[in-house]
């Protein structure tokens, strides 16, 4: 899931982001438009309440806004920040729901994304975890749990719930670089939750 990138004569994210510290507003709406679409379409995964989501996302560009001069091109790129702040926007609205829990059946059923490229490419990436694979990531990423919550939960020590999320993103990460190479090289974003 990329952006197009952006025409020659439009900025790159980079200049947007050095923008939106110096407090203009077509910076934040350039973002909000390049990276919305993305955002929603994580956040339905994972919290499944259209309002919930947009409230969520709207925080999440409003946190940018505000934290954009904390912006460090040299860690991160901006969809890969944007997407952090999002996913731990939406972690936070479901760790404040009261407690219902889901089947795992429930979380690998298929969403409507707003792009049905990204869902294909989503899909197929998952579909080459196997099952104890795919129920890490599916837990860690889609339900909010942490490693020492994966392992209590599980049964596996902290380290192997680690080595065996981290075999799968690489794994998830083939995929797209393969399947998804006209679409970028970052097609998966994000990184290992501590």
């Amino acid at each position: 899931m990329t952006a197009e990138p952006p025409p020659a004569h439009e900025p790159t994210d980079e200049a947007l982001m050095q923008a939106m510290a110096g407090g203009h507003e077509d910076a934040l709406r350039e973002l909000h438009r390049r990276y919305a679409r993305l955002l929603y379409a994580l956040g339905y995964r994972m919290l499944r309440q259209r309002d919930d989501v947009e409230v969520c996302v709207q925080d999440a560009f409003m946190n940018a806004w505000r934290h954009a001069a904390r912006f460090d091109p040299a860690r991160a790129s901006v969809k890969t920040w944007l997407v952090s702040i999002a996913h731990h926007r939406f972690l936070q609205e479901l760790r404040d729901r009261p407690q219902t829990p889901l089947e795992l059946e429930e979380w690998d059923s298929p969403v409507q994304s707003a792009d049905p490229t990204d869902r294909i490419l989503a899909n197929r990436a998952v579909q080459v975890l196997d099952a104890p694979q795919r129920q890490l990531v599916e837990l860690a990423y889609y339900r909010g749990y942490s490693h020492s919550e994966l392992a209590t939960l599980t049964g596996l020590p902290i380290g192997t719930v680690k080595s065996r999320l981290r075999a799968a993103l690489e794994r998830m990460r083939g995929v797209l670089g393969r399947e998804g190479s006209t679409r970028g090289p970052d097609a998966l974003e994000g990184g290992e939750r501590v």
